[in-house]
């Protein structure tokens, strides 16, 4: 019964997103809000808690928000304060936009729009900012990427995370918002102040990228290939059709294509052998390998290691890497940067550099796609 409930529910945000234009974000998600300053930043905000009389709040105005003996509580100027279990910061002009400041910790800078919803769990503050969709993209573009860079790279980026929040929209359903600002959804750190970004959100409103299946991809990305991108199998639990290795000229020449790493001789027979190349069937390691294109696994005789495991035991950079014995050190000497799975940042980069539009690129790294106004993808959770 309860999986009927959410199947419903998620069905449901998925249409209530496309309508009202707007997605909720939890904020801060990574942290223990004991207390927070909520700020007006422009406009004004309507201060709404139980049946009382709302609270208005004008430019420069300020309100302490804290989590105090179960409840919600808040102090404007002027006021003794009161308690709650859920209060809100409602925009009223349609330009409204405001700061948080957490606790005793330095101001970070971060302006957003939308409204605000004060609650409390476990002992702690929730806050979800429920913002339009587009500034929502605008931010993660900013966040995830920079400032900066070409139209039709940044093009890319907003329709990569656009799909993403589509896709998995339901991710928080039962918390009661749709995505997290941390990299457990999407990196959200308010509104972006790069008009470039915000041009190339506008340009490509509601687009987003669908598999043969019509539903939103799993638009995976990584900083750099190292000239080859991975199948998703080779590194997830399941691959999907359009997550195909893709061989990459463009990346090869930018910052993050390779990269060394030195380890001692001991260190790696020790690692080999506590990995289980000890038995008779297992063969005798070789110190020495050459991975000139992607693999899976590191093998000897019937002995398999996968690439992807001693990247994360060493802290690589890639799982696209040779190694070499020079003297008492072993040499690691790899390609790339991040898991290699989906659209290279640095090689979209320059295929933007070199003219190319951002369905060029998106249609390089992904395999079979299309691109379409969401209003003609299915529901995820259909």
């Amino acid at each position: 019964m309860l999986r009927v409930v959410i199947s419903i529910q998620v069905f449901l945000a998925f249409f209530a997103l496309q309508a009202s234009g707007q997605v909720k974000i939890r904020l801060f998600a990574a942290k223990p809000l004991h207390w927070i300053v909520f700020n007006v930043n422009e406009g004004s905000y309507r201060l709404d808690f139980y049946d009382d009389a709302p609270i208005y709040l004008k430019k420069g105005d300020n309100a302490i928000v804290s989590f105090y003996n179960g409840k919600v509580a808040v102090k404007t100027k002027g006021d003794s304060g009161f308690t709650c279990d859920s209060m809100v910061f409602t925009g009223q002009t349609g330009q409204d936009l405001f700061s948080v400041r957490v606790g005793n910790e330095p101001a970070t800078g971060r302006i957003y729009d939308g409204d605000l919803q004060c609650i409390h769990d476990l002992g702690f503050l929730v806050l979800i900012n429920t913002c339009n969709i587009d500034r929502y993209i605008a931010g993660v573009v900013q966040a995830e990427g920079g400032t900066g860079k070409n139209i039709e790279y940044i093009k890319s980026q907003a329709l990569i995370a656009r799909t993403y929040m589509y896709r998995y929209l339901n991710k928080h359903i039962i918390d009661g918002y749709n995505l997290c600002d941390g990299t457990h959804c999407q990196a959200y750190m308010g509104n972006s102040q790069d008009p470039a970004i915000n041009r190339a959100v506008l340009e490509t409103t509601g687009l987003v990228v669908l598999g043969r299946d019509s539903l939103p991809i799993m638009s995976a990305f990584h900083s750099n290939c190292g000239g080859e991108t991975e199948s998703s199998e080779n590194v997830w639990l399941s691959g999907q059709p359009y997550l195909k290795k893709v061989v990459d000229p463009y990346c090869t020449g930018s910052r993050n294509a390779k990269w060394t790493k030195s380890i001692t001789v001991k260190e790696w027979k020790d690692y080999l052998r506590n990995s289980g190349f000890t038995t008779p069937e297992a063969g005798k390691p070789d110190l020495n390998f050459s991975q000139i294109t992607r693999q899976k696994d590191y093998r000897t005789g019937s002995f398999s290691l996968p690439f992807t495991k001693i990247r994360d035991d060493f802290n690589l950079k890639s799982s696209f890497f040779s190694v070499v014995q020079s003297g008492d050190s072993m040499i690691f000497r790899g390609k790339g940067y991040g898991h290699g799975v989906g659209l290279c940042q640095e090689g979209a980069m320059v295929m933007a550099a070199q003219g190319k539009n951002y369905r060029q690129i998106l249609q390089f790294y992904y395999s079979n796609i299309i691109i379409s106004d969401i209003r003609n993808a299915k529901n995820p959770a259909q």
